[in-house]
């Protein structure tokens, strides 16, 4: 008798399971797996099978030998179909799965996984990928690869231009706040300096520590104004570049 394959449960197994979790359950209530036979209706004991199966190929590293016999190989390839991932993506679940005696089922795996790719495959897809700054593996097939590419290279367009302006963004955050820890430094250098407490060589130590600090934040506020200056050009650069979509589309 097989064991029952409780999502809930087996979810635990993976680091942070209840977003997982959660974020699987939106792909099941929007896209149904690929029914067994023609025309096949999923009832609530498929849906959660269904949402196992996706649960488990998210912590395949940590794969029971119940959860490698009862998963539906044809879900979990159809799941990473869907998700774009690469085609070597079975190796994880093989190796997991052979610790415990159990091979999975390759041709299940495949056959769901060609009907995630041509849900994926779609030109809409290629731009939000692209635009993610997702990777994309080379798994379309041939039919559908040059509209999606397409629409692909539009979207990573997109996100070379508004990651520019997001990593300067960052950049000067970092040293902002690197600037704020110092100045904090500085001030206890200077209550270190002053206090009755202190020995001779407290005081010293604290005099050059806080003149370290001083010079390491007029090097921070240089590196800031250069930032400063390649964010505008970036941020003139995106907003040419939104210009020149809005005229074409």
């Amino acid at each position: 008798m097989q064991a029952r394959v409780d999502p809930i449960r087996d979810a635990r197994h993976c680091g942070r399971w209840p977003m997982r979790l959660a974020s699987r359950r939106r792909w099941v209530d929007q896209a149904r797996p690929p029914p067994s036979r023609p025309g096949g209706r999923m009832n609530r004991k498929s849906l959660l099978l269904a949402l196992a199966t996706i649960v488990l190929a998210g912590c395949s590293s940590q794969m029971t030998k119940d959860e490698c016999r009862t998963v539906d190989w044809r879900t979990v390839g159809y799941e990473d179909g869907v998700a774009g991932r690469p085609g070597d993506q079975i190796g994880a679940y093989r190796r997991a799965c052979a610790e415990h005696g159990v091979t999975p089922d390759l041709d299940a795996y495949r056959l769901g996984r060609a009907d995630g790719l041509r849900e994926f495959c779609q030109p809409t897809n290629g731009y939000r990928t692209g635009a993610s700054g997702a990777t994309y593996y080379d798994v379309c097939p041939p039919d559908l690869a040059p509209a999606f590419l397409a629409q692909y290279e539009r979207g990573r367009e997109r996100w070379h231009f508004e990651s520019r302006v997001t990593q300067a963004d960052a950049q000067i955050a970092s040293r902002r706040a690197e600037i704020d820890r110092l100045e904090q430094a500085i001030a206890k250098s200077g209550f270190d300096v002053v206090s009755a407490t202190s020995t001779p060589e407290q005081r010293t130590e604290a005099v050059i520590e806080a003149k370290q600090s001083a010079e390491r934040i007029g090097r921070l506020r240089e590196e800031i104004v250069v930032l400063q200056q390649e964010r505008a050009r970036y941020a003139e650069e995106l907003e040419a570049y939104r210009a020149r979509v809005a005229a074409t589309d």
